[in-house]
């Protein structure tokens, strides 16, 4: 990257991303292991390692995004201001965070307006961008149009076929001077000009020239359910380095009424004794998730000589663990996980584990699995003298 000017990159992710289908805003779907838009902030953190990184969200998407970050470098996370809120359009989005850029200590030079939801930019695209906004004050990516493109009437009929020679499809970044882009905005909102379906349209709207540069066809922009799965495939084919990990652990039964199982309260006529709180699920899972990055166990990480981690919630060490894994550029693939007792039993509380671990480590609830098991009375476990847990992690890692 250039380095002789500021920019400020505006990550637009305020949407519901309705053409998705039912379930979270597309921006938060998650796609090999972590959400779409964190794999478009990373790409855009690692790219452009002197730019100022800018989101806009929903206001009531906090915690998402929040969960989000938590799948970032942590070094890369650092730099990411504080979000913005956005409006009902994107329009009203973008002049949200463009006026918080403004109102800062010192104002960017140039600004790149990137959708949350294209999770593909590379650096020759963002220097492309960049050396664009410099040398012509608006600019956007663009493809040639392969397809012949038909105008059609409200009633499907054909009424124009523009020569394609003429046409382009539009992606993002699209870059501008920001006192350009600023300005052009604040001009559309006092004139009530509401309707404009990107920045270029805008700055064609206040009177500016938009050049085009060459865009990038891997740069999709994901809309759809497809769109998903597509993004997916992508992703998951840069991580080849299939691996697993095994984890075990016992505790002891000791007075109490509840027990913890990976993260969920249980009620039960004793509780499980141990340094932290004893979740003898969640720390064999833990194992299993580092022994499968070769990353030590449990008690290196989390030493029970430590008094910090006294009475601590194992959920810590779970999702710390699930963390070394993505800070691997990794993603967990499965979690299958065995209870061996006697009592409580697990069947009744089986379902709110499974989403309790898969909130904790991030991943979709269907690719965690939890079963359970008696010892048939044998051993301590049949004796009620505690509880066992087996767990195998297996993830995907690049190679």
């Amino acid at each position: 990257m250039m380095k002789d000017y500021d920019i400020a990159i505006l990550v637009v992710a305020a949407g519901r991303g309705s053409r998705a289908g039912a379930g979270l805003p597309k921006q938060y779907r998650p796609l090999a292991g972590r959400p779409l838009l964190a794999h478009t902030l990373s790409a855009l953190l690692k790219i452009a390692a002197d730019a100022r990184v800018l989101t806009v969200i929903h206001p009531d998407d906090h915690g998402l995004y929040d969960d989000c970050l938590t799948s970032l470098d942590k070094v890369h996370a650092e730099r990411l201001l504080v979000p913005v809120h956005g409006g009902e359009t994107r329009q009203e989005s973008v002049r949200a965070g463009l006026e918080a850029l403004a109102s800062s200590q010192f104002p960017p030079h140039i600004v790149l307006i990137q959708d949350g939801a294209r999770p593909f930019p590379n650096e020759p695209l963002i220097v492309r961008a960049c050396a664009a906004a410099l040398d012509h004050g608006a600019a956007v990516p663009a493809l040639l149009v392969i397809d012949t493109i038909k105008e059609v009437d409200e009633g499907g009929k054909i009424v124009a076929t523009p020569a394609r020679s003429a046409l382009r499809a539009v992606q993002t970044p699209q870059a501008f001077r920001f006192d350009l882009i600023l300005e052009a905005h604040r001009k559309a909102a006092e004139a009530g000009e509401n309707g404009l379906t990107d920045d270029a349209a805008i700055a064609e709207w206040a009177g500016h020239a938009v050049h085009v540069f060459e865009g990038e066809i891997d740069n999709m922009k994901v809309t759809s359910a497809e769109d998903l799965a597509v993004a997916e495939r992508r992703f998951l084919k840069d991580l080849l380095d299939v691996r697993t990990g095994q984890g075990y652990d016992v505790h002891a039964f000791g007075p109490g009424d509840h027990i913890w199982l990976g993260g969920l309260k249980v009620p039960h006529d004793h509780a499980l004794v141990g340094h932290s709180d004893a979740d003898v699920l969640a720390h064999a899972i833990t194992d299993a998730l580092l022994g499968a990055i070769g990353d030590g166990d449990i008690g290196s990480h989390f030493p029970p000589s430590d008094p910090k981690w006294k009475g601590a919630a194992s959920e810590i060490f779970l999702a710390a663990a699930a963390e070394a894994v993505r800070a691997r550029g990794g993603m967990i693939a499965h979690i299958d996980a065995t209870v061996v007792c006697e009592r409580p039993k697990i069947g009744p509380h089986r379902e709110a584990i499974r989403e309790s671990i898969a909130k904790i480590v991030q991943i979709p609830v269907d690719r965690v699995a939890i079963k359970a098991t008696t010892s048939e009375h044998l051993g301590f476990t049949g004796r009620e003298e505690g509880m066992a847990s087996m767990a195998l992690a297996t993830v995907r890692l690049p190679l």
